[in-house]
């Protein structure tokens, strides 16, 4: 393949909602679009957010990590002038509590590379705090120790397109659940001219569905202690996304000290 596309917590105190425990439950066929994916229920994925140009565009997912903090990808290419949506669920609603927030501050790794496509991180500062709510709440965050092994199920939400070729979009945000491969198995998906997966990237997928443009950003989800905890950030994968090919995320282990050395700098 020799074109890519690039997929275009800290526990709050003070407040009764810790990190990654929805007020919604989510419901996941075959965990007990994305492509292939089913819509999520209504606020069950409650650090979500849609990053938006200024016109109110979605461009890209991310993950709200704290009331002041969201985590997406570097190639996203996150402005300032633009803005930070929590609470989404149907873009073809107005009637829902969506809180929109604008951008004090943009933090790409200072390593990313848009070639090798490694370190694809970044944080956004908003500029006040979201205001935590049963729809609005953030994701706990792995710690470098973590390990997600092989075979173990997580899920990737966004509203990326439900059809690669057709380039077609939900209006309500989908979710699936997929596999975790071992970086070994995820590069015997990709041609000599992609890039190589690294250790900073992890795999998910190649199980009949599959991460698309405009999830770029996006959070995959593995469950610890009872509390959803974000393992990867939506990275890339192949153009037209078939459903026999994996994702490749940003692995969260591998740049947490980054994120946390950021945070306490700004």
């Amino acid at each position: 393949m020799a074109f890519l596309w690039l997929l275009s917590c800290f526990v709050l105190l003070g407040g009764s909602y810790g990190c990654g425990v929805p007020s919604i439950k989510p419901v996941i066929s075959g965990y007990a679009r994305v492509v292939n994916g089913e819509d999520a229920v209504s606020g069950s994925w409650p650090w979500q957010v849609s990053l938006q140009t200024s016109t109110g565009a979605h461009y890209c997912g991310g993950s709200l990590i704290s009331d002041l903090w969201v985590l997406t990808a570097a190639h996203c290419d996150v402005r300032t002038s633009e803005r930070v949506v929590l609470g989404e669920y149907d873009f073809s609603s107005s009637a829902e509590p969506i809180q929109t927030k604008s951008i004090a501050r943009v933090v790409n790794h200072p390593d990313y590379n848009p070639y090798t496509i490694t370190n694809d991180i970044a944080l956004v500062k908003l500029s006040s705090p979201a205001t935590i709510t049963a729809r609005v709440s953030p994701v706990c965050i792995a710690a470098s120790a973590d390990v997600f092994s092989a075979g173990e199920r997580c899920v990737t939400t966004g509203w990326g397109y439900i059809n690669g070729v057709a380039q077609t979009r939900p209006s309500k945000l989908q979710q699936v659940a997929l596999p975790l491969l071992t970086n070994t198995d995820c590069q015997k998906h990709f041609g000599s001219k992609d890039p190589a997966i690294q250790s900073s990237m992890i795999c998910a997928g190649a199980s009949g569905a599959s991460s698309c443009k405009g999830d770029s950003g996006g959070p995959l989800v593995c469950q610890r202690n009872g509390a959803w905890t974000v393992a990867g950030v939506v990275s890339w994968g192949n153009p037209v996304c078939p459903t026999s090919s994996p994702t490749v995320f940003a692995r969260v282990t591998a740049l947490r000290s980054w994120l946390d050395q950021t945070i306490a700098a700004y």
